[in-house]
């Protein structure tokens, strides 16, 4: 048995199952959300897979399916068509092959210019590779940007007090955030655009996002830390990369999400289990943090970087979430982020001492989340004006331009529709496309993140359990 349920104003769908073993009474059972889902029946039909997913993996061999949703009985049965089918299959054409080859063909030739600076310039001057690398990964992000701010319409709301906000983009800084939604690393693009330090916004990531076609490789030649998590691989990783960075030239933001996964139901209450097992105070809103990467990041930091940005990311109760598909299919949400601007001399110099100072500020995090549930915004909070700069619209239509003119004068020259061969070969480089934006999208969905592993907590020791409620 499978069953969805479908929120037709946020896309998010809940599913479940539950099998009964006809020779006994016992039955077993489970659930879970997915958002941006387009309809019912895409609904319904994730159900169905959820359903068959379940009983492959427990070994059973016949199982029976009943619905009353007769668009999905007549998607499975009929030799036609189904026009909900269509349009969706038509939109992907029309709308994610065209906005995948504008990001994937100019990626590609910002991938090959920095590749060319990376072994011509930076071995005479690593500081002038970084400058120049800094405007021509710029040049790609800034795509990105457009998406949320011009495509999507996505509203981001900064609130924060002025100091802070006059400050952003003027210093270097480490940024810490909790993993709420997809696209968490692209609204802190956004903050890092309007500050003026877009192509300086660097990230500790997972070592897999640097074989992402185009915007993985682009973040190798920008400096990403790429971790394994393996703290006996990553210790170094980190204090290797972070020595790299005191000499660089221009203030930049060094993102860390040291929940070490991205926020779903299932890692809660994994982390709720946890929090009671080893008497830390139980979260609601928030994951436990990973604070070994934290602690090495202070304390390699510490004597070239003089603040920790620290942001907190929520969603109104009535804007669906965002994700990398609903920002390609153009559909709007909602944004809240709060941030709060931490003096880096005022940590304290011990680990355990630096472990216990994150855990606190992520317990507060979680206070102030349950402000911002209860009032749907951060109650008493500054809101700053970010606006929506053309400098990303400016960009997208000069690549855009560009990139057309060039396709029409190389199927000119080539002539690619005049044979079977070259319209093979078209088509085969529309597939990879669609491959490549599927991998990109499937790449940032929580769902589809692994947790961080039990043994990357950096406990803080006693001071922690008065945290326990």
């Amino acid at each position: 048995m499978r069953v969805a349920a479908w929120d037709s104003s946020t896309g998010r769908t809940g599913l479940a199952w539950m099998i009964k073993h006809p020779a006994s009474s016992n039955q077993e059972s489970g659930s879970q959300t997915i958002d941006s889902v387009s309809s019912p029946l895409v609904a319904e039909a994730l159900a169905l897979r959820l359903g068959l997913q379940i009983a492959t993996s427990k070994g059973i061999s016949e199982i029976f399916f009943l619905s009353d949703y007769s668009t999905l009985i007549r998607a499975i049965s009929s030799k036609s068509q189904i026009k909900e089918i269509f349009v969706y299959m038509a939109m992907a054409a029309a709308v994610i092959v065209p906005l995948g080859l504008l990001f994937f063909v100019s990626g590609l030739l910002v991938n090959l210019l920095q590749a060319i600076c990376y072994v011509l310039i930076r071995p005479l001057s690593k500081n002038t590779y970084r400058k120049i690398n800094r405007v021509v990964a710029e040049t790609l992000w800034l795509e990105l940007v457009w998406i949320v701010d011009w495509w999507a319409g996505v509203k981001i709301k900064v609130f924060t007090d002025n100091e802070t906000f006059n400050r952003m983009g003027k210093e270097h800084a480490l940024v810490v955030c909790n993993h709420r939604s997809d696209i968490d690393w692209l609204v802190g693009w956004i903050l890092a655009q309007r500050s003026g330090c877009l192509g300086s916004a660097l990230a500790v990531t997972k070592k897999s996002s640097k074989f992402l076609p185009v915007i993985g490789w682009s973040m190798w030649f920008s400096e990403y830390l790429f971790l394994e998590r393996n703290w006996a691989k990553d210790e170094n990783t980190i204090k290797s990369g972070l020595r790299r960075l005191s000499d660089f030239p221009q203030p930049f933001w060094l993102a860390l999400f040291v929940e070490g996964t991205r926020f779903t139901e299932t890692k809660l209450k994994a982390a709720q289990e946890y929090a009671a097992s080893s008497e830390l105070r139980i979260p609601r809103n928030v994951l436990i943090p990973r604070t070994k990467g934290f602690v090495s990041s202070v304390s390699n930091m510490r004597s070239f970087v003089p603040s920790i940005y620290d942001m907190t990311v929520a969603i109104p109760k009535t804007s669906p979430p965002p994700t990398m598909l609903r920002l390609f299919k153009g559909q709007p949400s909602v944004v809240h982020v709060h941030i709060k601007c931490h003096s880096m001399k005022d940590l304290p110099e011990s680990d355990e001492a630096i472990a216990q100072w994150c855990i606190n500020q992520f317990v507060a995090k979680d206070a102030l989340l349950d402000e911002h549930i209860a009032a749907d915004t951060f109650p008493g909070q500054q809101e700053q004006n970010i606006g929506r700069p053309i400098k990303s619209l400016a960009v997208v239509l000069s690549w855009a331009c560009i990139l057309t003119l060039g396709a029409m004068k190389f199927l000119h020259w080539a002539n690619l529709f005049s044979s079977w061969k070259g319209m093979a070969l078209s088509a085969l480089g529309l597939g990879i496309i669609t491959l490549c934006m599927q991998i990109l999208i499937r790449s940032s969905q929580s769902e589809r993140s692994t947790p961080a592993k039990p043994n990357d907590h950096h406990h803080a020791g006693s001071p922690s359990r008065i945290e326990k409620k």
